[in-house]
């Protein structure tokens, strides 16, 4: 297309171009003005928000609580300053554009970042209701170890290998929490088969006689010693013991009960055959020699006068407790987590 007259069109440009300088320079105290007014929002954005915010550190004492509500009244302090210099400059329907497409942008930021967005809000929820505290030992999604730390987007475990377990979470909030830590006294058990030429309550006796002269198993609430089903060979007896595992290890004090009821059965003469090598004749089998006669009745003897006459043997099994190791393996896991490096940058919100 070829322009009719170019001179006029020149004109015409030249005219426009004055007219916007024009403007400009008689606007431009204004926008000075809107200048100063943004940069002063944003440099008062965060001590407006930490003033504003100073009333909420003693009614909630998340510092995750604490650190959202001050972006989010920094961030309008500071849309409101750009506002402010949009309408000085002279650009008010930009202005408005702008504060009605903020909702739409932040609906598509939201769609974009769903996941982010999940997580996010789980550790704000995390963070109010507490379902756990740093240190502790909980169990999430088959994952099972000590909190080391709790950010924005994750929860990091410290398991009992050492290894760091890092769980988004959202998954941590939608799936069930299991708190080790939270009760002190922990249920420990364990099964024991016994030969059926024993009399069980007996056996019962013995294992419960076992289980309270050692001080790391506790008296309230009381242990227990049950038939819990019948066997090839045995009847097993199931043990259930109490501890405080935030000065025992269960594992430890459950290994030493152990020891020390197969001990005392064996004091006792209470037999615990294995159901893949061993045959149970509970009414013996008779051989037809005179020495074995002679002897045959001194060899069948009363499990419960055995365990009673060895009373002295079995207490000294019992100071064995005292000789071993049974504090709690969460100090050392606490410590290595604490000494080892963090996994992501972030504040701890718990």
């Amino acid at each position: 297309m070829i322009l009719e007259n170019p001179e006029s069109e020149t004109q015409i440009l030249v005219q426009d171009m004055q007219t916007y300088y024009a403007e400009f320079i008689a606007n431009l105290p204004q926008i000075a003005l809107g200048i100063i007014l943004l940069f002063g929002f944003y440099f008062l954005s965060a001590p407006i928000s930490k003033w504003l915010v100073k009333p909420l550190t003693y009614a909630h004492s998340s510092a995750l609580i604490q650190l959202v509500i001050r972006r989010i009244i920094s961030a309008i302090v500071i849309l409101f300053g750009f506002y402010l210099f949009l309408r000085l400059v002279g650009l008010s329907a930009f202005a408005i554009a702008l504060l009605s497409g903020t909702g739409v942008a932040g609906l598509i930021i939201g769609f974009a970042f769903k996941d982010i967005a999940e997580n996010f809000m789980s550790s704000l929820l995390l963070s109010i209701q507490k379902p756990f505290k740093l240190g502790e030992v909980i169990e999430v999604s088959g994952h099972l170890g000590i909190v080391k730390q709790v950010t924005a987007r994750a929860t990091t475990l410290v398991d009992f290998d050492g290894n760091h377990i890092q769980i988004p979470n959202a998954t941590v909030y939608k799936n069930t929490i299991r708190n080790l830590t939270a009760n002190p006294n922990t249920r420990g058990k364990f099964i024991i088969g016994i030969g059926y030429d024993n009399d069980p309550s007996v056996a019962q006796d013995i294992g419960l006689q076992v289980l309270t002269k050692m001080d790391v198993i506790l008296t309230e609430p009381e242990p227990q010693v049950l038939v819990q089903e019948l066997g090839s060979s045995t009847y097993n007896l199931a043990v259930y013991f109490w501890a405080n595992t935030h000065k025992h290890s269960l594992l430890k004090v459950r290994s030493l009960a152990i020891k020390n009821m197969m001990k005392a059965f064996s004091q006792a003469n209470i037999s615990m055959p294995d159901d893949a090598r061993e045959i149970i004749f509970p009414e013996g089998i008779t051989i037809n020699r005179d020495a074995d006669n002679r002897g045959g009745s001194s060899a069948k003897s009363a499990p419960h006068n055995n365990f009673t006459k060895q009373q002295s043997d079995t207490n000294s099994s019992d100071s064995a407790s005292h000789d071993e190791d049974l504090t709690s393996d969460n100090d050392d896991i606490r410590k290595q987590a604490d000494q080892a490096r963090a996994p992501e940058q972030g504040d701890n919100i718990l």
